[in-house]
């Protein structure tokens, strides 16, 4: 018999008598079924199983199932990156005429979708300090659907409200969706505050181990029934090896996350006392935080694994230090196990003029830094490594 024959054939697993205890990973974009009505059946939800990829598979569902309980939400779904998970709220909420509302600080890529992209599909867009309550709550219109906010904002790490602005979206009728990857649901369950919607970047943090792009969105039911489709009609679906590496690195998650936020704090209390070079440190870990008794009330003694700080000198003092730094590789992401750093300016928000960066407190000399899971020692020595180089 030609080989051919048999091998592409699907043939029964054999049984088992014991459960694998590290979950397998299911590579397969096609499953087969009995016949048409099985597969319709479990297309419309009606049957519990799979057809194609793009609608699910079994390393999606046990990752999102972990996040889900995480996040004490009602549904959950993984996409392929953090920005899908962005994307699939927006489109799964909003149509043509709605106004979304979005926090100024956000995430450069996060203004792009809601500006650039929704404009073209006829939704419109604003921004407000949603640090500020009273201005958040003016600026809802009859037209508002949505509200946009980042637990900790990018890149200067001001602290919003989750449970106030829950209340003000909860008066006015609309979607509250929070933006927690700055925090984690290690340090903060905003569908627990009163959240609607919740997305992280299982990029960052959750994953924790630089080999893998995916998103979550998670929430209540109510929001929740055009979520599948929009993930499967616009193409967002994770990937099995992706979801099982995320499934992987979320074991530890606690552990990595609670060890980099006492460096961070660390970090930060070390930048404070480097003045002149440094002349300002943003931690919400610092008691001279602006929401610092807000943080710790939120996020329950933790502050964060990323720390942004501003050099005497500008870009070329940046530039030097960056140079300088060399056990702290310069990688525009963040939530590493090692720690990292990234130059807002030319990366997260180069999108923006020199007046808007401005406006926001971003300049040539900010410097973030996502701190690893190292000893607070190697982070305070290599960053001490970088600042010698501006003392020429």
């Amino acid at each position: 018999m030609d080989p051919s024959d048999v091998c592409p054939r699907p043939l029964p697993l054999p049984p088992l008598a014991t459960t694998p205890h590290a979950p397998p990973i299911y590579p397969t974009s096609v499953w087969s079924c009995e016949n048409p009505q099985q597969a319709d059946d479990m297309l419309a939800g009606r049957l519990p199983g799979y057809v194609y990829q793009r609608d699910g598979h079994p390393n999606a569902y046990l990752l999102a199932e972990k996040c889900r309980l995480l996040h004490s939400a009602e549904r959950a779904a993984i996409t392929a990156s953090g920005m899908a998970a962005l994307a699939v709220a927006m489109l799964s909420q909003l149509q043509a005429g709605d106004h979304a509302l979005l926090g100024n600080r956000l995430y450069g890529k996060s203004h792009q979708l809601f500006g650039t992209e929704a404009a073209r599909l006829g939704i419109e867009m604003t921004t407000v300090d949603t640090c500020d309550l009273k201005a958040t709550a003016a600026a809802i219109s009859p037209k508002t659907k949505l509200l946009l906010a980042e637990t900790i904002a990018n890149p200067l790490l001001e602290v919003a409200d989750v449970a106030a602005l829950a209340e003000i979206a909860r008066r006015r009728g609309i979607v509250l969706l929070i933006d927690n990857t700055f925090a984690s649901p290690i340090l903060c369950r905003p569908l627990a505050l009163g959240a609607d919607l919740v997305m992280e970047s299982l990029t960052k943090t959750m994953n924790g181990h630089s080999d893998v792009i995916l998103g979550l969105l998670a929430g209540k039911e109510s929001v929740w029934p055009r979520v599948p489709q929009v993930i499967s009609a616009f193409g967002m679906c994770s990937s099995p090896f992706d979801c099982w590496l995320a499934d992987r690195g979320l074991a530890t998650a606690h552990l990595r996350i609670e060890r980099a936020c006492d460096n961070a704090l660390a970090a930060a209390e070390f930048l404070k006392s480097q003045s002149p070079r440094v002349t300002k440190v943003f931690y919400p870990g610092l008691a001279e935080h602006s929401q610092h008794a807000l943080a710790a009330r939120q996020f329950g003694g933790r502050f964060g694994t990323v720390v942004t700080f501003e050099l005497a000198g500008g870009r070329p003092a940046a530039d030097a230090f960056i140079a300088a730094a060399k056990r702290i590789p310069f990688c525009p992401s963040l939530g590493e196990l090692n720690t990292t750093l990234s130059h807002p300016e030319t990366t997260s928000h180069r999108g923006l003029s020199t007046d808007q960066r401005a406006a926001l407190g971003i300049s040539g000399g900010t410097i973030r830094l996502s701190v690893g899971t190292e000893s607070p020692e190697f982070v305070r020595e290599a960053l001490a490594e970088g600042l010698r180089a501006l003392d020429g």
